[in-house]
């Protein structure tokens, strides 16, 4: 008889804890960064696939991009694929100057809280600021500025089912620099964003 109890006692204790796993993976949470264990079973679960995740990807590089003020030229950056996820780029071309950048980055961080995405980490330096944030629904999203003062954009996807990736359907406000990698440097001569630069 204590033998059976002993055994009852610990399938109910192990079908509780699974079930509690089951709550915990059920819910998106924008705190968990995008690959682990309770993201990767949220958005498999949710039904999406690495298409559907580039394409909220892309969705989400137009709006911040459409928010900057005045427009920059950008164009496509590659796309990658890992086992579950899938990373869009966007290259910018036009020319924004040292003393330009920093509010660059407030107008995408701007944005991007008012798209009630978290503030995750910034980068400060003067040469080569970045600004790192993720949704609720665990994408990723930064903006940094590399060699030349260029600055790229990427938006990562959390681990979703595997699929085929199709190229973006959103077109560039400028050249579109196809099959050409990596792209030039920023060449696109802008009043108010290049103002100070060599």
């Amino acid at each position: 008889m204590k033998r059976r109890f002993q055994i009852v006692a610990v399938a109910l204790a192990f079908g509780f804890a699974l079930s509690g796993c089951g709550n915990d993976s059920g819910q998106s949470s924008g705190s968990e960064s995008a690959g682990t264990t309770k993201s990767t079973k949220s958005s498999k679960e949710g039904g999406m696939d690495m298409q559907e995740a580039a394409e909220r990807s892309d969705g989400m590089l137009d709006a911040v991009l459409k928010e900057i003020d005045p427009e920059v030229q950008w164009a496509h950056g590659p796309t990658t694929t890992g086992s579950c996820d899938v990373t869009r780029r966007r290259t910018v071309m036009t020319i924004v100057s040292a003393e330009r950048r920093q509010s660059f980055l407030d107008q995408v961080e701007k944005f991007w809280r008012k798209s009630d995405y978290r503030i995750k980490a910034k980068n400060n330096d003067k040469e080569f600021p970045a600004v790192y944030a993720q949704t609720k629904a665990g994408f990723g999203i930064s903006v940094s500025f590399r060699g030349k003062g260029q600055a790229f954009f990427e938006a990562d996807s959390p681990c979703v089912k595997e699929s085929k990736v199709a190229d973006s359907t959103s077109k560039p406000n400028g050249p579109a620099y196809e099959g050409v990698y990596p792209l030039p440097r920023p060449n696109v001569h802008s009043d108010h964003w290049s103002t100070g630069a060599s």
